[in-house]
């Protein structure tokens, strides 16, 4: 192939390495109205009185927005962005009297400058009756205290929510008798995992800015992944029609999956939509730390049922989600949690899979990649690494032994049956490019410090079955160049160009001559977004098809312009030429010719747009293995090499598939190691910075080397599948049992800090004594 599999330059790099102004804020109008909220204070209160009246005295306020001025009966919407209807329960009202967590937003404020707004935040008095707040999740379901007592709560969807017990959705699914399984097991590994709230802290934070158009329709533009959800969440959020809202995104500085809920666009939209003027809100990062949506909280049970031969034979799973004060995303993302971690044990004979997701009053919590399968694989993984352990087995042997396999059928996967897989030839891999046979499972360095090996696998999916919805639309233009819209959102991964790629390998010319658009609501095919996995897979499969649709019409256009019959031609991607005609010129025409004739007296459109939709989301799967060298005497790990072999079907753009893996990576040895989460008696969380909140940079990580060991899946585009989630999962399990291996201590929570690591090892120490 030509383009794909190949890696060609990002479309946008030269703007974004040289500070072109593509982001929202570069590109928002002067005089845009600044934006602000004032937050509650409190996790639980009702707001009894607001007395804005000093600060509208402020020189350059121009409104203040209150619970006074938002109908407290009206009908509640979501900011999870998802295919309608929503599974997330409609609990949220633009601006609600009852806050749910400290943050939660009290008023809006908009003003000249950012000096008077911040000056008239101060001048608001509140009035507040404040509420015991229910903090430990563990006891939220059926608690007295009720996050949402409302009436007009609601959901759409049959989740198994019920707001007067704090569930957000209950689920139960399984196949054969798990408990029989496991009772006739000779060897059960029984254990409790939690893995905390952690943030996505993508570079750029939430912000929008919104200005009335010619027509007086809302135009919102907004670092989302989401655009037509956002116009529909936006629609609900201010009662206003879907009609007089438009959408779009510019570059996006980072997501994570953190903008696929509307975290910001509907406070500046209400402004605008209020004053007819433009304003803009950018979250300060204490905002986007503190009032956000982070990863859920979820403590899992994991038992694993296996036989002295290290054949697993049954998991139950039981997973308890932390969804928070509002329901984004909790009732699809637990499903994750067990249907892209059980799968992966090919012969168990019964698995269960129950799950609760319940309302605290915590920051609610949303989308971040991996989206519930991180989770769930940190616990199912953790647990086969101890199952290896306790049958002095090797951890790669123990995979080797019960994988799924490309054509099995795996029922905890939805009974989906597995078409592409290269995870024996993962294993494989990553087994030689991590050095194990010399480096299992630890080595004393001699100065206090010992280095020791883990390791994980993983799978995720690629787009949401039968739900997710990609489309693409491309044009001939003068000359033969084409314009390819979307309406998916570029992220910064580079779907841009990937896309790009997949369209000039159909049409065979070069990915400058196909000029992409990118999301907007006015203009672009509807797409659900980016997120799922679902880009290259479900929108790339909608590009490949609308390219081959556009050949058949410029053939057609040609074969009319040759005065031949359309069967008789064919295009090369420079011309239409009658077959056998070889290099004859009178046989032939050019796609510019062609371009031109189009223009005049013309009834072929030289335009097409495919949507598709997938009955299948055909996993992707990983492994991999971190060498750490921790520090006996202060706790202190550091990971020194990271191996990863990736199976993404056929990698589009291997640069940029690597680059995703390598980011996903960072992120997922920083939830194991550093990125930690504590709030205090009264919910307030203490980790509001960057300084406190410690993400791993470039310097604090040893090797990382990726490799590819590609399966086909005749499902996707040139046969591929997807890449941007599946890549965080594999360092959680890999670092925890590394860690293990060096200590001889297990840890079945995250992050494991050198506080804890220490303790554990002086305890030991002590035991030893």
């Amino acid at each position: 192939m030509k383009y794909v599999n190949q890696p060609v330059r990002k479309k946008d790099a030269m703007q974004l390495v040289t500070g072109q102004p593509v982001y929202v804020d570069d590109i928002a109008p002067k005089d845009c109205l600044i934006v602000k909220l004032l937050r509650s204070p409190y996790a639980n209160a009702m707001v009894t009185s607001v007395n804005k009246a000093a600060a509208m005295k402020v020189d350059g306020i121009e409104a203040i927005y209150t619970w006074e001025d938002i109908p407290q009966d009206g009908r509640r919407y979501t900011q999870a962005g998802q295919t309608y209807p929503e599974p997330s329960p409609y609990d949220r009202l633009l601006i609600d009297r009852h806050v749910r967590f400290v943050g939660d937003v009290v008023a809006i404020v908009a003003g000249r400058d950012e000096k008077c707004v911040d000056k008239a935040l101060k001048l608001i008095k509140v009035q507040y009756e404040v509420l015991e707040p229910l903090l430990d999740f563990r006891k939220a379901k059926d608690n007295p205290i009720l996050v949402h007592p409302e009436e007009n709560w609601e959901s759409l969807v049959p989740v198994g929510a019920d707001n007067r017990r704090n569930l957000c959705a209950h689920d139960e699914t399984g196949s054969g008798d798990v408990e029989e399984v496991l009772k006739n097991s000779e060897i059960v590994i029984d254990r409790v995992y939690h893995t905390k709230a952690c943030q996505q802290t993508m570079m750029e934070t939430f912000r929008t800015f919104c200005t009335i158009d010619t027509y007086g329709r809302l135009n919102v533009v907004s670092s989302t992944q989401i655009v037509f959800h956002c116009r529909r969440i936006i629609s609900n959020a201010l009662h206003i029609p879907k009609t007089m809202i438009r959408v779009s995104k510019p570059r996006i500085g980072g997501g994570f999956g953190a903008k696929q809920t509307s975290v910001s666009e509907v406070y500046p939209a209400y402004v605008t939509w209020m004053t007819k003027k433009p304003s803009k809100i950018i979250f300060s990062r204490e905002e986007s730390m503190i009032a956000s949506t982070p990863r859920h909280e979820m403590e899992i049970h994991v038992r694993v049922g296996a036989d002295k031969n290290g054949i697993v034979n049954g998991i139950d799973m039981y997973t308890l989600s932390n969804t928070g004060a509002y329901g984004e995303h909790g009732p699809t993302t637990v499903g994750l949690s067990g249907h892209k971690s059980i799968p992966l044990y090919g012969k168990a004979k019964a698995f269960r899979f129950v799950s609760d997701v319940v309302y605290t009053n915590h920051m609610s919590a949303g989308a971040y990649r991996g989206y519930g399968a991180t989770q769930g694989l940190f616990a199912v993984e953790s647990a086969v690494n101890e199952l290896a352990a306790k049958l002095h087995m090797d951890p790669f042997e123990i995979r080797e032994k019960n994988i799924v396999r490309e054509g099995d059928v795996m029922p905890a996967y939805y009974g989906q049956v597995n078409t592409s897989c290269a995870l024996d030839r993962c294993l494989t891999r990553v087994k030689e490019m991590i050095g194990w046979e010399e480096k299992y499972p630890v080595r004393d360095m001699g100065n206090g410090k010992v280095r020791a090996v883990g390791m994980g696998m993983a799978m995720q999916g690629s787009g949401i079955t039968s739900v997710d919805v990609g489309s693409a639309t491309i044009k001939v233009n003068d000359d033969g160049f084409y314009t390819l819209s979307i309406g998916a959102a570029d992220m910064g991964t580079g779907c841009d160009t990937i896309l790009a790629q997949i369209a000039a390998e159909v049409l065979e010319c070069s990915v400058e001559e196909i000029i992409v658009l990118g999301a907007d609501t006015d203009s672009s095919p509807y797409d659900s977004g980016s997120y799922a996995s679902s880009t290259t897979y479900v929108t790339g499969k909608a590009v490949e098809q609308c390219a081959l649709k556009i050949r058949e019409q410029i053939c057609k256009l040609g074969a009319g312009l040759l005065k031949c019959p359309e069967n008789e031609v064919v295009f090369d991607g420079k011309s239409v030429r009658r077959e056998g005609a070889g290099q004859d010129f009178a046989g032939q025409v050019s796609l510019t010719d062609i371009a031109t004739a189009s223009m005049c007296g013309n009834e072929i459109a030289l335009e097409a747009t495919v949507t598709n939709s997938s009955p299948l989301s055909p996993p992707p799967f990983m492994v991999g293995a971190a060498e750490v060298e921790v520090d006996l005497e202060t706790g202190e790990a550091k990971v020194i090499n990271y191996a990863a072999a990736v199976d993404c079907g056929t990698p589009v753009n291997p640069n940029l598939a690597r680059v995703q893996a390598e980011g996903g990576i960072l992120q997922g040895i920083g939830m194991a190691l550093t990125e930690n989460i504590t709030y205090n008696a009264q919910g307030k969380l203490a980790e509001n910075s960057l300084m406190q909140y410690k993400i791993p940079t470039r310097i604090d990580i040893g090797h990382i080397c990726v490799e590819f060991e590609s399966s086909y899946e005749d499902a996707g585009p040139f046969g591929a599948k997807s890449i941007g989630e599946v890549v965080i999962n594999t360092p959680l399990p890999a670092v925890s049992d590394a860690i293990f291996n060096a200590t001889g201590t297990r840890f079945y929570e995250l992050p494991i800090t050198p506080e804890k690591i220490a303790m554990a090892v002086a305890e030991r120490e002590k035991e030893q004594a």
